[in-house]
């Protein structure tokens, strides 16, 4: 059975992207199409203020291009590590912004801001549960998406080769925004036979609010649970 993830290809230690080896386990075959891009921004304030952290109580991740932008200004600046400006791994494991307030309120309250490097679309949940808490934070915009130039040539060939699929995952709001009216327009009449699957919350709202049922939502946005959770969608009779 073929299903479609609207993601970057990573490969891990056996050279092969984690989602596509889960997903084979149960029988899926799957094809990956990107459909985000990012562009970085304002580095040379974030590199200041990373020369400086004396001022600062901690660093904030919530996203991995947060950190590749950490590393560009390392980078730049011939340094190797923000330890002194950094919270520990543990906080690294939190898993959304919920836990990770929680996480942090649960730490002794800095006198001094953390540190928030976020893209142009960011949640906020993180920052009214810590403003909430009396947690001083400063956020810093670092990066934004921008659409994956090769979307729709990806997704004409995938129909045209495949047909259409019998799943599709999105990973993020801004992926559905760049996708849907393409996918719209290539499945048809057809749309009405594929299931919808989300990774996190937000993305299922953003399936809602476009009148799209969400068949899937996976528990966490790791390969096991995606594939647990589509096994279940597409074994579910249709209406």
């Amino acid at each position: 059975m073929k299903v479609l993830l609207l993601k970057d290809a990573k490969e891990d230690d056996c050279g092969q992207d984690p989602y596509i080896r889960e997903l084979g386990l149960y029988g899926l075959e799957a094809t990956l199409i990107p459909v985000l891009s990012f562009e970085f921004l304002s580095l040379p304030s974030f590199s200041e203020k990373l020369c400086h952290p004396e001022g600062y109580g901690g660093l904030i991740f919530t996203s991995p291009r947060a950190v590749e932008a950490v590393d560009l200004c390392l980078e730049k600046d011939n340094k190797t590590e923000v330890n002194k400006i950094g919270l520990d791994t543990e906080g690294a494991h939190c898993g959304n912004a919920e836990k990770l307030a929680e996480y942090i309120c649960s730490r002794e309250s800095p006198a001094l801001p953390l540190l928030f490097p976020c893209g142009t679309v960011k949640g906020e949940i993180l920052p009214k549960m810590l403003k909430d808490r009396g947690i001083p934070m400063e956020s810093i915009t670092v990066y934004q998406k921008i659409p994956h130039p090769g979307i729709q040539v990806n997704l004409n060939s995938y129909y045209s080769k495949q047909g259409v699929p019998a799943s599709i995952t999105f990973f993020s709001p801004s992926g559905l925004t760049y996708s849907l009216k393409h996918i719209q327009e290539l499945s048809g009449d057809n749309i009405d036979q594929i299931k919808f699957a989300a990774i996190g919350p937000s993305t299922a709202r953003a399936l809602t609010a476009q009148g799209l049922p969400v068949s899937c939502l996976a528990e966490s946005p790791t390969p096991p649970a995606l594939a647990k959770g589509l096994r279940l969608a597409l074994q579910a009779p249709r209406c």
